[in-house]
């Protein structure tokens, strides 16, 4: 494909791209997704949006009663613009790393890097300093902007050097102080569509994460797919969600998708279900976005009256069982808008709303998205027969100088890794994962990674990790465990283990089952089974 003229000083981006032979064929179909040449998606969603609602409009709202309108958030994210290029040399192209829970602050920095014609590149609060460092190491992290709450691991990290900025603390040189010495306008860089305005990153099976490049242009496509034809969002909404930002899901869900229409968006740093229901009733809230883990949760903990001001519901992250969007429906009125996307694809691609919802289905392509379930020569199978699942849209897989474009991307579908089948009405049905990718509340997580935290623990000679189905979190993190001579495998020893693990690598990846073997089940060629040990634990329940 073609590029425009870049705008970007820095090209290291566009260097990275993938060739123009290993890129799915991207389809603008709808005439929705057909932007203009020149485009930066801070400004559409910032700018535009005041011109057409007005700056005093309310925009971010925090549980502390923080109350941000949209002429705040582009004050403030002018201001952080300015120190990012005056103070700290940033220059279009260059890659800017945030760090923080979902916050006003978060989103103003993300603003200001998109306003100074950088590449934002959102981590969670949770990686530890190996997993940032890794980061940099794809990424070549330019500057940092972190959260002071969260900034030691980060400190701890490998950067190559990058300065790193913490907000919200109290030290004179803190980015709040910095950006309030700054004053007037800032003139946003002139981005093209297919300038590179984020990097996402996404475990892959084989531990190693992959960032994947998504362009100006793209950031607008799933508000205008996905947001604008399905979930229909209206400028009264209050959005919330427990997605992080550093989630394609969240960042859509909680940022573009409300921005783009002249919503408000409620951001949670971190709450339980429970905790979740309330801060719905007290603020109002009409659309939430989480996954099928935290609906469930949400009707256990009782007085789902709380959950009456919602008008929308979208989970994704994991497939939605038809007995929670039941049970839910039941409860409150509201119908669970289940949805399938990717981080490589930005956000949802098949999905359905309101009367066209069927329950256990994810859904129908958005429109401006095709998909098909293929078989492993990439031909299109029949409906009724289970397979891979393939998608184009105006979105796709370009991952940054990764040799894995090659199994994302097959004959110019991006092939997501799922198994699915399609009814003779075209509505897609989840079946399993098709690799070894665990999908655990929402979240994706990569066996080997937890494994070779497991192995830096002293008393582990072998161990391998796989998904195991769970009632509530769709898979469970399990890992099979091989001691090393004179150690007990009892309780207390896997609750070190699991404490050991939470210490290596984010908390949420650590397996919350573990069991003691004598050898893990291998080839004649020294290969582990993973699929035996997935065989003996489906057996035993």
């Amino acid at each position: 494909m073609q590029l425009t003229p870049s705008a970007h000083v820095d090209t290291f981006c566009r260097d990275n791209l993938p060739p123009d032979e290993a890129l799915p064929e991207f389809r603008f179909d709808l005439p929705d997704v057909r932007y203009a040449d020149r485009l930066n998606c801070g400004v559409e969603l910032l700018d535009r949006t005041i011109e057409q609602h007005g700056a005093d409009r309310p925009c971010l709202l925090a549980p502390d009663e923080t109350a941000w309108s949209y002429g705040d958030l582009l004050r403030t994210s002018d201001q952080v613009a300015h120190v990012l290029v005056a103070e700290l040399g940033v220059v279009p192209g260059n890659r800017v790393l945030l760090r923080g829970p979902n916050n006003p602050w978060l989103v103003a920095c993300w603003f200001a890097v998109l306003r100074a014609g950088a590449v934002v590149v959102t981590t969670m609060p949770l990686l530890r300093p190996g997993e940032l460092s890794t980061v940099h190491e794809i990424a070549r992290i330019d500057v940092a902007l972190c959260d002071s709450r969260f900034v030691d691991d980060l400190r701890a990290a490998d950067l190559g050097g990058a300065p790193i900025v913490t907000y919200g603390g109290d030290a004179d040189d803190d980015l709040t102080r910095r950006a309030q010495r700054h004053g007037g306008a800032f003139a946003p860089v002139e981005t093209a569509a297919d300038d590179v305005a984020l990097l996402a990153f996404t475990s892959g099976t084989t531990g190693r994460p992959k960032a994947t490049m998504h362009f100006h242009r793209d950031v607008l496509a799933n508000a205008d797919t996905f947001s604008k034809h399905v979930l229909g969002p209206t400028p009264d909404d209050v959005f919330t969600g427990t997605p992080p930002l550093a989630f394609t899901f969240g960042l859509g869900g909680l940022v573009v998708f409300p921005l783009h229409v002249g919503a408000s968006t409620l951001l949670v740093e971190k709450a339980t279900p429970d905790e979740l229901a309330d801060l719905i009733e007290a603020h109002l809230v009409t659309v939430c976005f989480t996954a099928p883990t935290a609906y469930r949760a949400m009707l256990v903990a009782g007085r789902p009256e709380r959950l009456a001001t919602l008008r929308r519901c979208v989970s994704a992250g994991e497939h939605l069982p038809a007995t929670t969007w039941q049970a839910f429906r039941d409860a409150t009125g509201v119908r669970i808008i289940d949805g399938i996307g990717s981080t490589e694809m930005l956000h949802i691609f098949i999905s359905a709303a309101d009367d066209a919802i069927r329950p256990g289905s994810t859904g129908v392509p958005v429109p401006g998205y095709r998909a098909a379930v293929v078989d492993g020569a990439g031909e299109a199978l029949p409906a009724g027969e289970v397979g891979r699942l393939a998608v184009k849209g105006p979105t796709g897989c370009r991952y940054l100088a990764d040799e894995r474009q090659a199994v994302y991307v097959q004959n110019g579908w991006n092939i997501t890794g799922d198994t699915y089948l399609r009814d003779d009405d075209g509505y897609f049905w989840y079946k399993a994962r098709s690799d070894d990718m665990i999908v655990s509340a929402g979240y994706n997580i990569a066996g080997p990674e937890v494994e070779e935290a497991l192995l830096a623990h002293t008393d582990v000679a072998e161990c391998a990790v796989v998904g195991v189905p769970d009632e509530t979190r769709g898979q469970l993190v399990k890992a099979f465990v091989v001691l090393r001579d004179g150690v007990v495998g009892d309780e207390g020893t896997a609750k070190e283990l699991q404490v050991f693990v939470k210490a290596q690598i984010a908390p949420y990846k650590y397996p919350r089952a573990v069991e003691f073997i004598d050898a893990l089940p291998r080839t004649s060629t020294g290969k582990v089974q993973r699929f035996r040990l997935r065989e003996v634990e489906s057996a035993a329940k």
